[in-house]
């Protein structure tokens, strides 16, 4: 995986709740890209990250967290979205807490529904704390490479694809996890 968009997990409660947060900084190129302005509120056009980044960024968590609770056995995908609404972009300078919770597990770590909730800290209002900004339901599947595509037993599949590489290893690591 070449995009990491959570920086560190703050908490883990194993097969039950990971949370962890992102911080949104000018320093990351996708910002100079997106652009969303107000002019009812007569606000410039402003960088943001937009919420198909958010919502990859509550898939990671989630994620995580149906890895974690299978040894990272298995590589994980992200199988389905059932629900994703998002209330507003991120900005630089603000920070966001996603908080993954499972709902649903299959016996032998199958599958998952994972239910995640996103909150946005910023910066410049720290007063106002963090403040719900979205919710999504989500559905993750275990690839295991014996059962190959579509049941064909030794297709291998690529490692690069996956979630769980050794930056998301090193990142629970350097977490406390």
């Amino acid at each position: 995986m070449r995009w990491m968009w959570i920086d560190r997990v703050v908490e883990l409660i194993p097969g039950k709740k990971l949370v962890a947060v992102k911080n949104v900084s000018l320093a990351e190129e996708h910002l100079h890209d997106h652009f969303a302005a107000e002019p009812k509120q007569g606000l410039p056009a402003t960088p943001v990250m937009p919420a198909c980044f958010i919502l990859e960024g509550m898939a990671q968590a989630g994620g995580v967290l149906f890895g974690h609770a299978n040894g990272f056995a298995f590589n994980v995908v992200l199988a389905k979205i059932n629900r994703a609404e998002f209330l507003r972009e991120a900005t630089a300078g603000c920070t966001l807490r996603y908080t993954a919770e499972m709902e649903r597990m299959d016996a032998g770590g199958v599958g998952a529904s994972v239910k995640g909730t996103v909150a946005l800290l910023d910066h410049a209002r720290p007063s106002e704390g963090f403040v719900a900004i979205g919710g999504v339901e989500m559905m993750f599947s275990n690839l295991d490479n014996s059962r190959g595509q579509a049941g064909v037993v030794g297709v291998d599949y690529p490692s690069g694809n996956f979630v769980f590489g050794e930056s998301f290893k090193t990142l629970l690591r350097s977490s406390g996890f």
